[in-house]
């Protein structure tokens, strides 16, 4: 069996004295590991880093196996962010949140998405959002999409700006106000709605909302932690947000 493709490297680990096992997101064929023959050489070394873009061809004698690996660089998004903290929090929370994902099983609108947010690496101004959205759209594909078209409990479309935590549906001002301490906040850029650029503040709502369910309908069901790489980046959004410029 063979298949190449473009991919997001996802995770790399070393495999014996010289060889190094990488785990990539792929445009048509999902998420898949595989054998990296001189991994861990001093040529091979800058490529295999999480999140840079590559070209695969992976090949294996049966479909089960792990098959080996060859991957070429495209674009080394791991070295752009070298400098940049919160950048590179971005990039480590997306390839650790997408390793959320099932094993071979094609994602092609959410590697679209990823590497749309990634073209947007070096604006800070803009990726924040993004990011956000793609939380959201990697929810989607999970199979815990949020319902933010209308109110759950009215069925209007108008002043949305809560979600409710049992059910991800969003929930007008008028229908919420009873219940605001218990609701989560729904900022408007996720509607569509707004013109101007979302600010930080309503970034650091947009990943309150969108860290709640990954924490409750994704790793809480299987036991595990919220990835350390995305709860760095939500401190880091919330300490530049802060931030008293003198």
């Amino acid at each position: 069996m063979e298949w190449s493709d473009e991919a997001l490297i996802l995770s790399v680990r070393s495999h014996g004295e010289t060889a190094s096992i990488a785990e990539v997101f792929s445009r048509a064929h999902g998420r898949y590991f595989g054998l990296v023959h001189g991994g861990q050489s001093r040529r091979r070394r800058p490529i295999l880093q999480i999140g840079n873009h590559v070209d695969a061809i992976w090949k294996a004698r049966l479909a089960d196996q792990l098959g080996h690996i060859q991957l070429e660089l495209k674009c080394g998004f791991a070295a752009k962010v070298l400098d940049d903290r919160a950048g590179l929090a971005m990039l480590m929370s997306l390839a650790a949140l997408l390793r959320q994902l099932p094993e071979r099983d094609a994602h092609g609108s959410l590697y679209e998405i990823s590497m749309f947010v990634l073209g947007f690496l070096d604006d800070p101004d803009v990726w924040p959002a993004l990011y956000v959205r793609w939380e959201m759209a990697l929810l989607d594909e999970l199979g815990f999409g949020l319902d933010i078209t209308a109110c759950a409990a009215t069925g209007t479309h108008d002043d949305l700006i809560y979600v409710s935590p049992k059910s991800g549906r969003a929930v007008s001002a008028s229908a919420g106000e009873p219940y605001k301490d218990k609701l989560l906040p729904l900022p408007a850029f996720l509607l569509g709605r707004q013109r101007k650029a979302p600010s930080m503040a309503d970034v650091l709502a947009g990943l309150q909302l969108t860290e709640y369910f990954l924490v409750t309908r994704v790793f809480e069901q299987c036991r595990q932690a919220l990835p350390e790489a995305r709860i760095r980046l939500a401190q880091l959004l919330r300490r530049a947000a802060f931030q008293v410029v003198v």
